[in-house]
């Protein structure tokens, strides 16, 4: 499998969509047989909504969906998937924007950044290093141990930028 530091930005970028795709619902399907852990039909599609465009969706609007397809309208339902995705590192939470998207490395630990375009909202994740930045060595120095980071950037996409020109 390939690292987190040699996948490109997929938000912003083109790439084989139905791969990508096909590629996060298959480490699900394996992360979840080689840990017995049930990927129900409603993680599933809920994964599956997630994974229709890099834009981060909220609790509400992956239940809506959910409610469309006849998989349940109470609000537990996709709070209970979406807590499900995230813990077992298919989702993340977008902490800026109240709200998730699907992982562009499933399967592989790592510790993503966001880069949020306020423009187009697409949203793009990135690998980060958090051990290896100032942050990092300010830890370090105050012994201080880093479990995990949050890093969001906003501002505009290439396309979006183009846009401000013409």
């Amino acid at each position: 499998m390939q690292e987190s530091r040699d996948r490109a930005v997929v938000g912003f970028a083109e790439h084989d969509h139905a791969r990508c795709v096909a590629h996060a619902l298959d480490a699900a399907d394996t992360h979840c047989s080689r840990e017995g852990l049930r990927f129900t039909t409603v993680r599933r599609r809920a994964l599956e909504i997630l994974l229709e465009s890099h834009t981060a969706l909220g609790a509400y609007d992956v239940l809506a969906r959910l409610e469309q397809d006849g998989l349940g309208s109470q609000p537990p339902l996709a709070y209970r998937a979406l807590a499900f995705l995230v813990d077992n590192g298919f989702a993340h939470r977008v902490e800026r924007l109240n709200a998730f998207i699907a992982c562009a490395s499933p399967g592989i630990r790592h510790d993503p950044a966001f880069m949020i375009c306020t423009g187009c909202h697409a949203v793009a994740e990135t690998p980060s290093a958090p051990g290896r930045t100032a942050l990092g060595r300010s830890a370090r120095e105050s012994g201080f141990r880093i479990e995990s980071t949050v890093l969001e950037a906003e501002g505009l996409c290439a396309g979006c930028q183009g846009e401000e020109g013409a």
